[in-house]
């Protein structure tokens, strides 16, 4: 049947956009944007129709979404951040079909999922983001999944991920790519002295954690980064509670995983936050 093909960790930070404008912050994350480039080139050349982003801009305080609306269009200003990303224009065609297969198989696995077909839900900037660089010519469908999820399980995240995959190779007549899009930490800089952080984390601890679970990746040691997932997500203030990483390690096989992270974009500090493009060979 179905086909996963691709799986990465991806990084959305508002100052890609930024990058792309004239002013002092121009070109500040062309190495993020070409990381997305190739990324999506490398989904190009396997046959992926349709990439699945878990998103962590997507918050929900009860159960879990997919939003699979048949198409995407509009202009997008952050509420968040709106001197960052203002009147992004997108467009990018749904697949309703895989939404639908993945959130029967997320329910049927106990874990309660609602597709959103028929919606005016819009598409998040951690959706948005990387599908301008991915997917500016729309090539790809894109399916998103809520990832900041307030009042939910890691493990239940990580049972969504692993159903998700299953309703991908079980029932979908495709090729996929799945993406995990938020931060390693995620402590932004503290108001008023933003600016100060543009190009760097907030603690040195919060790096220093970073970096030694980028370097379990590469090596492999997915039973250690399992077992301390909950706790690094509290402790390094993980976006969205990190409910996207949980995600993919259920679509990779958990702790059961044995693949090695390849970095495709370098460890980077924007605002005070761990930013990086990995992918995961599946």
């Amino acid at each position: 049947m179905g086909k996963l093909a691709l799986a990465a960790k991806i990084t959305h930070v508002p100052s890609l956009y930024l990058s792309e404008l004239d002013g002092p912050h121009k070109g500040c994350r062309q190495a993020a944007i070409d990381g997305h480039v190739e990324i999506g080139r490398r989904c190009r050349e396997l046959g992926v129709d349709t990439i699945v982003v878990f998103d962590t801009h997507w918050l929900v305080n009860s159960g879990y979404h997919v939003n699979c609306a048949e198409h995407f269009e509009g202009v997008y200003t952050s509420n968040e951040l709106p001197h960052f990303i203002s009147n992004m224009s997108y467009a990018c065609p749904g697949n309703p079909r895989l939404g639908r297969l993945m959130a029967e198989a997320a329910t049927a696995a106990g874990v309660h999922t609602r597709a959103h077909e028929h919606t005016s839900l819009p598409l998040e900037y951690g959706t948005l983001v990387p599908m301008r660089y991915m997917n500016g010519d729309q090539h790809f469908k894109a399916v998103a999944v809520s990832a900041l999820c307030t009042v939910h399980d890691l493990a239940d995240s990580v049972r969504l991920g692993a159903a998700m995959r299953r309703a991908v190779e079980e029932r979908y007549d495709g090729t996929v790519a799945f993406f995990a899009s938020g931060s390693l930490s995620h402590r932004f800089a503290q108001n008023g002295v933003a600016e100060q952080f543009m190009h760097r984390i907030w603690s040195p601890f919060l790096e220093t954690v970073d970096r030694a679970v980028i370097d379990m990746w590469q090596r492999g040691d997915w039973k250690t980064f399992c077992a301390m997932l909950p706790e690094y997500a509290e402790k390094c203030h993980g976006e969205g509670f990190m409910h996207d990483t949980a995600m993919l390690m259920g679509v990779l096989g958990g702790e059961d995983y044995r693949g090695r992270a390849e970095v495709i974009t370098p460890y980077f500090p924007s605002s005070g936050t761990g930013q990086i493009n990995v992918v995961f060979p599946v």
